[in-house]
């Protein structure tokens, strides 16, 4: 008895740290603590025996109980409901049948053969088992009495019920029949109760969690996400985790949003510099469209086309350099930037051309005229956005039509020496007026010299018809 309660302290102390889980293919082992009763009565012989099954129930004048832990149990899933068990037992016999005797030793081992029947009920609380074995059992040493210093092989058959009020703890009754193959020892009943213990379930990845209840068997997890992992401590599984080996939150799918811009790192362009989600994360100092960090003036608003610098307008003009045809002198809307003659340079151009000569009655321009007209072509392309106007004119002396074709001709002669000399075309215009527009009068030479001239001006009707024109060819 003494060797007995060290077994069941060792046991005990053993099941206490030990991880079970209902007894199967995944969790094999069982130990049983149970205490046990001897009955010689109803096993149908004569007395001091009575019939089969005479009083069963009959705990208090048969039945031999041993006021302690008297049986201790281990047991193997062998597999399909099927669980081998290896049982020992020890007790005190006062009672054989009717008969009461001396306290005599009882001690029995049996290695038995279990089914049980509760995958037929649901996998339920309830677990019905039925069983058949074998075993050896003695009786023993008390002088003077028949029954004593006896030993024989037993064949066992089984009923019991396992309650299960836990996945892994079962509260055990069972009625087990030892018929004895020796004539001076009894057949009997053993009854027996106790708890049993499920142990030893296969845990691969030695995370504490079977593998039958472990959703990821090979990799160590935790038990409320049912054996997965999660490496970055965030709450969230690794399986849900779209960076399982960073923190973040559960909005970004795991995933950190270190500068707090609201846009996830993996998405995040700039993830230490807070930013904007259409900029994928990045910032835009200037407001411009352009991020920073694509943005050669990050500071200053400006175009992407220019790398979000704003455009220079270097002189100052109010035209932007990328408009501005003159980007370094102040000028004009009209003429893209670039200045336009004045009032005192068309003077000057007008006074070169009083001395341009022609053949009599004829458009020639004379060779003493040239050096004129090459100071002309000089201030011309001075403004080379200015589109110049050459007017033809005539006295009155001849018919109106003649001196309108002799004015066209000589404008065109005009036009088409500048040209030649490095004007070009599209900045001149030329038309013939003839001797409508005299500046003086025709009653005297000196007044019909004056009104045969070529003029130049600024037609800005011509200019514009002209602008539009290039843009249109453009």
């Amino acid at each position: 008895m003494k060797h007995l309660s060290k077994i069941v302290l060792a046991s005990l102390l053993f099941l206490g740290f030990t991880t079970a889980q209902a007894q199967d293919a995944d969790n094999p082992w069982a130990i049983g603590i149970g205490a046990n009763a001897v009955d010689f009565y109803p096993t149908g012989e004569d007395a001091p025996l009575g019939g089969w099954f005479d009083q069963y129930f009959d705990t208090g004048d048969h039945w031999n109980i041993l006021p302690s832990v008297s049986k201790l149990s281990v047991s193997r899933y062998i597999g399909a409901g099927f669980v081998g068990e290896l049982s020992g037992t020890i007790n005190q016999i006062d009672k054989y049948g009717d008969r009461g005797v001396q306290d005599l030793s009882y001690y029995g081992v049996d290695l038995g053969l279990d089914y049980s029947l509760r995958a037929l009920l649901n996998d339920g609380w309830i677990d019905p088992v039925v069983g058949v074995g074998g075993g050896y059992t003695w009786i023993g040493d008390q002088d003077g009495e028949d029954i004593s210093n006896l030993d024989a092989a037993t064949l066992n058959g089984k009923v019991g019920l396992n309650f299960w009020f836990s996945d892994n703890i079962a509260l055990t009754v069972e009625s087990k029949y030892k018929h004895v193959f020796e004539a001076e020892m009894a057949s009997h009943f053993q009854h027996a109760a106790g708890v049993k213990f499920m142990f030893g379930g296969t845990d691969t990845d030695g995370d504490g969690i079977y593998d039958k209840d472990d959703e990821c068997p090979e990799q160590p997890g935790l038990a409320e996400f049912n054996g997965c992992p999660d490496s970055d401590g965030d709450g969230i599984e690794d399986r849900q985790d779209a960076c399982p080996n960073e923190a973040g939150l559960a909005e970004f799918d795991g995933c950190p949003d270190s500068d707090g811009d609201g846009v996830a790192d993996p998405d995040d362009d700039c993830p230490e510099v807070a930013g904007l989600a259409e900029m994928n994360g990045c910032p835009d100092a200037d407001g411009d469209g352009v991020r920073d960090d694509e943005d050669e003036c990050p500071e200053e608003a400006g175009p992407a086309e220019n790398d979000g610098c704003p455009w220079p307008d270097t002189d100052g003009d109010g035209i932007l350099d990328k408009d501005d045809d003159c980007p370094e002198v102040a000028g004009v809307a009209a003429s893209n930037g670039c200045p336009e003659p004045t009032a005192e340079v068309i003077s000057e151009l007008n006074e070169y051309s009083k001395t341009v000569l022609f053949d009599l009655n004829k458009a020639t321009i004379r060779s003493e005229s040239e050096e004129a007209l090459k100071s002309i072509v000089d201030i011309m392309n001075e403004y080379p956005q200015t589109i110049f106007h050459i007017g033809g004119h005539t006295d009155s002396s001849g018919s109106d039509s003649y001196n309108m074709n002799l004015s066209k001709e000589r404008a065109a002669s005009v036009a088409t020496f500048l040209e030649e000399n490095g004007v070009p075309s599209n900045r001149l215009t030329s038309e013939g007026y003839g001797e409508t527009q005299p500046i003086a009068t025709n009653s005297t030479a000196k007044g019909r010299q004056d009104n045969r001239r070529v003029e130049i001006s600024l037609d800005k009707d011509k200019e514009m018809k002209n602008k539009s024109g290039e843009e249109s060819m453009n």
